[in-house]
C-alpha cells in the first residue's frame, strides 16, 4: 500500500517532521510518500495563505496519484483543499483536521484543540463545526507562528505546553489534539508529560488511510464529489482545467 502525504507549504524541513511521524505509525506494508507543494508560501496561516497553497497542492496530489498511491493525506491542519483534492482524484483523500477530531472524539467527551496562532482560530473553529465536534470542542491558540516550531530556541514549545495546561484546568479537556500539521513530532512526548490522549492529525489519518484501502473504499463519486465538469480555465489557472492536471 502507498500513502501520499502532501505539504501544501513549501517548507521541506516541516514535510520532513511530516514524514517521520507518518512512517514511525504506518503498517511495515505501507509505503510513505511526502512530498512538499512546489508553489506557494512557506506556511499556511489564515485564508490568504490557504487560498494561494491550493494549486500547489493539488498538482502534487495528481502526481502522486499517476505514481500509484493508493490514498492521500493534506497534511495541514485547515485540511486544505480537501474537497477540490476529492472531487479532483479516484482515491481516498483526508484532511488532518478531520481526522484527529473523528479520532479525539472516540477517546474523550470533551476535546482541545491547540493551534498556531490566534488568526487559525477562526478557520479551525468553522472545521469543528463542519465536522459536527462544536458541541465537545474549544480551539485555542498558543501564539505560535508555524515555522517557529522548527526551531528549538523559538519557546514554541514553552508555549504550547502552556497552553495544554490552561485547556486542561479552564476547558477541563480529556483530549487534546494538536492543531498544526508541524507539532506532529511533539504528540507522544506531550501525551506522556499531561497524562492524556494527545492526537496528531498526521499520524490519525494514516491509519485511517491504511483502513480504507484494506476495506476497498474511496470517495463517492456521486453527488458533492462527482469529477468536475469538464470546462476551460484561463489564465494562469489554465493547467488545472478538469482533466489537465490530473493528466500533465
Amino acid at each position: 500500500m502507498r500513502i501520499l502525504v502532501v505539504n501544501p507549504n513549501t517548507t521541506a524541513t516541516m514535510t520532513d517532521t511530516i514524514a517521520a511521524a507518518a512512517r514511525s505509525v504506518a503498517s511495515p506494508v505501507t509505503e510513505i510518500v511526502a512530498m512538499t507543494s512546489a508553489s506557494g508560501p512557506v506556511s499556511i496561516e489564515g485564508y490568504y495563505d490557504e487560498a494561494f497553497s491550493v494549486p500547489g497542492l493539488l498538482a502534487r496530489i495528481a502526481e502522486g496519484q499517476r505514481a500509484g498511491a493508493d490514498a492521500a493525506i493534506i497534511a495541514c491542519f485547515d485540511d486544505t483543499g480537501l474537497d477540490a483534492a476529492r472531487s479532483m482524484t479516484s482515491i481516498p483523500v483526508l484532511g488532518i483536521c478531520e481526522s484527529a477530531l473523528s479520532l479525539a472524539s472516540m477517546l474523550g467527551s470533551r476535546i482541545s484543540v491547540v493551534t498556531t496562532l490566534d488568526r487559525s482560530l477562526s478557520p479551525i473553529e468553522h472545521l469543528v463545526h463542519r465536522y459536527g465536534k462544536s458541541r465537545q470542542t474549544r480551539v485555542r491558540a498558543a501564539d505560535i507562528p508555524v515555522l517557529s516550531l522548527e526551531d528549538p530556541n523559538s519557546g514554541a514549545g514553552d508555549r504550547l505546553r502552556s497552553e495544554i495546561r490552561l485547556a486542561l484546568a479552564e476547558d477541563r479537556a480529556e483530549v487534546i489534539v494538536l492543531g498544526c500539521a508541524g507539532m506532529a513530532d511533539l504528540a507522544r512526548q506531550l501525551q506522556t508529560e499531561f497524562g492524556v490522549p494527545v492526537i496528531d492529525g498526521v499520524t490519525a489519518a494514516v491509519k485511517q488511510a491504511e483502513a480504507l484501502v484494506s476495506l476497498g473504499l474511496s470517495t463517492s463519486k456521486r453527488g458533492a464529489y462527482a469529477a468536475p465538469v469538464p470546462k476551460p480555465y484561463t489564465g494562469m489557472m489554465e493547467r488545472f482545467a478538469p482533466g489537465i492536471v490530473a493528466a500533465d
